[in-house]
């Protein structure tokens, strides 16, 4: 029987060293699979509380033109939002409220620091159908109404999702859950709340400020039907309208704060993106959608001591 050729040392080395660079070449496509982004370059998924996307969206389109930056944008409510990063799907995402503690023992198992920016101030906002005269409400009258009460002049409260961040903040306040409750509805995001408040009478809308302040071009005839409402806080005597100057002063009683979470765990798009909202920049796109920033943006006053009249 013919024996095969035995491999020589020269042979052993050369497939020894072609084997090492696949290894290497293979690592580093993992390693790129993995990191597809820096600070400021590269791609990303952001997961936003729907009652507040108005806001994100701006200043991500302003953050994709400075830098060579493609994010995608994905609009959840709170629940879905809660369930994507205990998945691990979610890594970079804005919320209408702060981690919680058992949330942050979860991160924690996994050797994960999150990275939490409080970035600006918004409202949850009562709305009702223009042609109503009233203009006013009280929150404990939305709370007895949750509560099964009678109340005059509430057919109804309507509420984005019952999932959502802003029935998460209604339901904690009031003690009672959205679900399940006589006249008191869940439909899927802020847009149709104001669809349905707009075309029906006596009913409560509640939803993001955010989405009066901002509302996309195809709703703002929608929202030109509808008034939000002034409310009065518990054991409270002042009706205060959610307007920028209430909400900073903290007389508006139905204030929240706004927080970016970067869980990504090194220096990516998450990073990148709180730092540009947070910063001067950003935080003027804030100042001027309606909304209070976290940190008010300086202002360059000049004084000149003569003044120069128009030529004509």
């Amino acid at each position: 029987m013919q024996q095969k050729p035995k491999m020589n040392k020269l042979t052993k080395t050369i497939a020894g060293f072609a084997l090492l660079i696949l290894l290497f070449v293979f690592s580093c496509q993992n390693k790129n699979e993995a990191k597809l982004d820096t600070i400021l370059e590269g791609k990303a998924s952001v997961y936003i509380d729907e009652s507040v996307f108005p806001i994100v969206e701006d200043e991500v389109a302003v953050f994709e033109t400075e830098y060579k930056a493609k994010l995608k944008l994905i609009s959840q409510s709170e629940n879905e939002i809660v369930n994507s990063f205990l998945k691990d799907t979610a890594k970079i995402f804005v919320m209408t409220r702060n981690l919680s503690e058992q949330e942050m023992k979860v991160f924690k198992a996994k050797k994960v620091v999150p990275r939490i920016t409080p970035f600006a101030k918004d409202a949850v906002a009562f709305i009702r159908n223009k042609k109503s005269n009233d203009s006013l409400i009280a929150l404990q009258d939305v709370i007895d109404f949750m509560k099964g009460k009678s109340v005059p002049g509430i057919k109804g409260i309507v509420f984005d999702n019952a999932n959502s961040g802003t029935a998460r903040y209604i339901s904690q306040l009031s003690g009672v859950s959205v679900a399940n409750q006589k006249n008191v509805y869940s439909l899927k995001n802020n847009e149709e709340v104001i669809k349905y408040v707009a075309e029906n009478n006596d009913m409560i809308g509640v939803i993001g400020m955010n989405w009066i302040f901002q509302p996309p071009l195809d709703l703002e005839d929608t929202v030109d039907k509808v008034n939000v409402l002034a409310v009065k806080g518990i054991n409270k005597s002042e009706y205060c309208f959610p307007t920028q100057d209430n909400i900073a002063s903290g007389k508006y009683p139905l204030a929240r704060t706004l927080y970016i979470i970067n869980c990504q765990g090194y220096s990516g798009l998450g990073m990148g993106l709180a730092s540009f909202v947070g910063g001067e920049r950003g935080q003027r796109i804030i100042l001027k959608s309606g909304l209070v920033p976290e940190r008010v943006p300086s202002r360059n006053i000049r004084i000149r001591n003569t003044i120069t009249k128009d030529k004509n």
